[in-house]
């Protein structure tokens, strides 16, 4: 391939049998993932991961700490700061409850994947170390699901720090795929005193890299990557500071991008509109 970009070899036969009717799609789940930056003297680096090659989707795909939305995400009420679940609800598009399971859920996430944990125990301070055994214990209970968010954090005595996030994009996985998401894409900066570590079960590598260079390796074909990813990534590298990147979060549009696939000249056309490069041309019959 001329470049990293993720193409399953079974999507042709899934697009052409989409569009025949024969394949319904699948309701797309809530999910949020977190561009966690750190700065440098060089510039921001965001912390990204390897999915396992034996996971059942985007296997061996980089991408940012993430995951689908626990029910329990918004089931009462949790120690919050930053803006209210209103503003939220409004800068998301989504009703108060979603709003805070999809904040809910990028927190935790980060904390599950990458031991990262956007909370403190006043609205106006960070945890300043997840380390050791006990922090340990409560974060493969959050992975169990044997502990809400919500529990975690009462136990801890700590508030989920909204202020701390930037909304960045929103996209849908495409209607052909067997597993979609409804993907939140938030930024932002790692907490002082805090570091990352590879805490994800499907993750077999992490790094911190320039998301300028992680966007050549891309068009190498040295990384590979989903749509989403590289093109946040895009995004991400004219800026010259986390926090610039999380203050610019807030003019971002967070109109879904979902792929499209139509007949064209004999051809499948796969597009997702806004963003041409990811544009695929499918022989009638054959593969890309």
């Amino acid at each position: 391939m001329a470049n990293g970009q993720w193409y399953p070899p079974e999507w042709p036969d899934r697009i052409r049998a989409l569009a025949s009717g024969d394949l319904t799609p699948a309701p797309p789940r809530p999910a949020a993932t977190v561009m966690l930056l750190r700065d440098t003297p060089q510039g921001p680096e965001v912390h990204m991961l390897r999915r396992r090659t034996s996971m059942p989707f985007a296997a061996g795909a980089y991408a940012y700490p993430g995951g689908g939305v626990d029910p329990r995400d918004d089931e009462r009420a949790v120690r919050w700061a930053g803006p209210p679940r209103a503003a939220w609800a409004a800068r998301l598009g989504v009703d108060e409850a979603a709003a805070q399971a999809t904040v809910c859920a990028a927190v935790r996430e980060t904390y599950e994947e990458a031991g990262v944990l956007l909370a403190g125990p006043s609205p106006d301070s960070v945890v300043g170390d997840t380390t050791g055994d006990d922090w340990e214990a409560d974060r493969r209970a959050l992975v169990a699901r044997d502990l809400s968010f919500a529990e975690f954090l009462d136990r801890r005595g700590l508030v989920l720090r909204s202020d701390l996030l930037g909304a960045w994009a929103r996209w849908i996985t495409p209607e052909f795929e067997p597993r979609r998401y409804d993907t939140f894409f938030f930024v932002a900066a790692l907490p002082a005193g805090q570091r990352t570590r590879n805490a994800s079960t499907e993750a077999d590598r992490t790094e911190w890299i320039d998301p300028a260079a992680a966007a050549a390796r891309y068009d190498r074909g040295e990384l590979v990557m989903m749509p989403p990813t590289i093109a946040t990534l895009r995004q991400l590298a004219p800026h010259r500071a986390a926090a610039d990147a999380v203050a610019a979060a807030a003019g971002h549009d967070l109109t879904p991008v979902l792929a499209r696939a139509r007949l064209e000249d004999g051809e499948l056309v796969l597009s997702w509109p806004g963003h041409e490069e990811f544009t695929k041309h499918i022989p009638s019959g054959g593969t890309a």
